[in-house]
């Protein structure tokens, strides 16, 4: 990384890719968010090992690298946003290995569901059942089979290539 990104406007979603190309989502960012890991690659000058995509048209500003080490001692503000942003990401790492745990696939689905309306603030998500089996590491079957349920138990109402959140 050449720099580090601070997200002014939009989503994005991190996501951690294997060798043989297969995803999990990690996490999203939003508004006034940067991501950890590129501190850490930045500052180490080491390879990220996390991607990230664009959920909605976003604006980023890209800090140099150069000043990051500076800015630490320099501004408080800027150190405090700096372990703030690596304690907002660790919490999130561990309800997503928490999620993956603990949680039935439904229960993820539905999770994730909310989640991702929640940082595009909308109520309707424009996706498809393989781009959510892809974040989600399942099978679009298994998506498409959940998501049915869900839309008998009254929380989304499926469209064509549209989900859209009844219930919070």
């Amino acid at each position: 990384m050449k720099g580090v990104p601070l997200l002014l406007n939009g989503a994005i979603k991190i996501v951690r890719e294997d060798k043989k190309g297969e995803e999990i989502l990690l996490y999203f960012l939003e508004r006034g968010d940067t991501c950890a890991s590129s501190f850490a690659s930045a500052i180490s000058n080491n390879k990220c090992g996390i991607r990230a995509i664009a959920e909605k048209e976003s604006e980023i500003i890209f800090l140099p690298k150069e000043k990051l080490d500076e800015w630490l001692v320099k501004y408080k503000s800027w150190r405090n946003f700096v372990i703030d942003s690596y304690n907002i990401r660790l919490n999130e790492m561990m309800e997503t290995i928490d999620t993956l745990a603990f949680m039935r696939m439904d229960e993820r689905l539905y999770k994730y569901l909310t989640d991702k309306a929640q940082i595009l603030r909308e109520t309707s998500l424009n996706t498809t059942h393989q781009d959510i089996a892809y974040d989600l590491h399942t099978s679009r079957v298994v998506i498409s089979r959940l998501l049915k349920q869900l839309e008998n138990e009254g929380k989304i109402k499926l469209n064509r290539n549209k989900i859209e959140i009844l219930e919070f």
